[in-house]
């Protein structure tokens, strides 16, 4: 299958490329991500990536293992959410995501996970902020919620310019709505109110961000991020000011451009 875009664009510092199809997105992005990876892997002995959840990273995770080139034993792997309070077996914690997708299936080095449910959240926020610290991340694997969110940095409690590394946020409305729509809770209520989360500035440290964002009901949020201000009204616009990131859209979530 092709995975050339069907347009191929710049918004500011920002490359961004669409195609004609999630599945064309998925094995573009899989494509890229492999082939860097290798290369990290091939020049520096050893490679650390954040990676996302979420719906829309679904068939990217299954391209990305499926090529199988990866020496996976060489990365270390983060990811940059979690439900506070969410024991890491419920069928909607990001760690479970993570263990079933990636670690289950490809053994890496390390995966060091988010504890949403460790008895003092606060320490848990300064031990990852720590690891992070530790490591230089070469990758960044993201996407953007139906409110413009990446990671769980909701337009209130965004901060462009974060001086912390992670902490903990009050999730808005409209975050709680996507997870309840996506299926991963039963009723909107059941959805935590709180979550623990990586913030802008510790996302954008990475040497290279590769942005997935499919589905109609990313169209707005795209055009938010692309056309609007650069502002925490939709905190994906900041990615218009970092150059190493490439957003790859499909057609649906580029109809509004």
């Amino acid at each position: 299958m092709s995975t050339e875009p069907i347009q191929s664009f710049e918004v500011d510092s920002l490359n961004v490329r669409v195609f004609a199809s999630e599945d064309a997105m998925a094995n573009a992005a899989a494509a890229e991500v492999n082939e860097y990876l290798c290369g990290v892997i091939a020049a520096q002995g050893s490679a650390a990536a954040i990676l996302a959840t979420g719906n829309s990273q679904i068939q990217f995770l299954e391209k990305l293992v499926a090529i199988g080139e990866v020496d996976w034993s060489k990365v270390t792997l983060f990811h940059m959410d979690e439900y506070l309070g969410l024991d890491g077996d419920h069928t909607a914690s990001f760690r479970r995501y993570m263990r079933e997708r990636v670690e289950e299936k490809v053994h890496p080095a390390a995966f060091n996970y988010i504890c949403g449910d460790a008895p003092e959240p606060i320490k848990e926020c300064r031990r990852y902020a720590d690891l992070l610290a530790a490591q230089p991340i070469d990758l960044c694997c993201l996407g953007v919620g139906e409110n413009g969110h990446i990671a769980f940095n909701d337009p209130p409690v965004a901060d462009l310019n974060d001086s912390e590394v992670v902490k903990i946020v009050q999730l808005d409305d409209g975050c709680r709505k996507q997870q309840h729509g996506e299926g991963h809770f039963p009723t909107f209520d059941s959805v935590p109110q709180y979550a623990l989360t990586l913030t802008v500035p510790a996302l954008c440290q990475a040497k290279k961000m590769v942005c997935l964002c499919p589905e109609t009901r990313k169209a707005q949020a795209v055009k938010d991020a692309l056309q609007g201000p650069i502002s925490t009204a939709c905190p994906a616009s900041h990615l218009r000011t970092q150059s190493q990131c490439v957003m790859y859209l499909d057609g649906d979530s580029a109809a509004l451009l």
